[in-house]
Parts: structure tokens; C-alpha cells; sequence
């Protein structure tokens, strides 16, 4: 569902409705309650979730979903340094 601002013509309130597209516009401001509200134009807002094409098409190395987790260094495990055998002493 889009999110839709508007902005109240009478005291200057801003507000952001989450609204389906079929929906009304709002007319009534929740401050003044005048109905002077008035759908501004914005940039388009939207989340791709799920899968879909923007998964395959827009997935950069071997991640399966751009919004999964990220493979980070600061994840990785540290290299194990291998054990000195038993009796033996530490090169200097």
C-alpha cells in the first residue's frame, strides 16, 4: 500500500496516511478537524518484499535476497592458528 502526505490547508498540519490506492483521499484534519486537507505530491514510496523479479534481477553476488543477510568480515569466524604439538617448544 502506498503512503500518501497531505497537508491541512487551514493550520499547516503535515501528515502521511498508509492507504490503498481504491481509498478516498482524507479530507478532515485530526488538529483543526476543518476539511481543508489536501494530498501533496511526492516521491513514490514502496518496499519490494517476498520474491519476485527484483530478487533475480537486482541480487548482487551470491546473496539470495538483497534484503537477507548481509555476508560481512565482521561475521567471520577468525582463522584457527593450528595447536603446537605436545612436548615441543615455541620456535623464538
Amino acid at each position: 500500500m502506498p503512503i500518501y502526505s497531505y497537508q491541512c490547508q487551514a493550520c499547516g498540519h503535515a501528515l502521511e496516511a498508509l492507504q490503498k490506492i481504491s481509498d478516498k483521499p482524507l479530507t478532515d484534519c485530526p488538529v483543526c478537524h476543518q476539511s481543508e486537507l489536501k494530498k501533496q505530491l511526492t516521491a513514490a514510496g514502496f518496499r519490494l518484499s517476498g520474491s519476485g523479479w527484483y530478487e533475480t534481477d537486482f541480487k548482487k553476488e551470491k546473496r539470495k535476497n538483497i534484503a537477507g543477510d548481509q555476508p560481512s568480515e565482521s561475521k567471520a569466524k577468525p582463522e584457527a592458528k593450528p595447536k603446537e604439538a605436545a612436548g615441543s617448544t615455541p620456535a623464538a
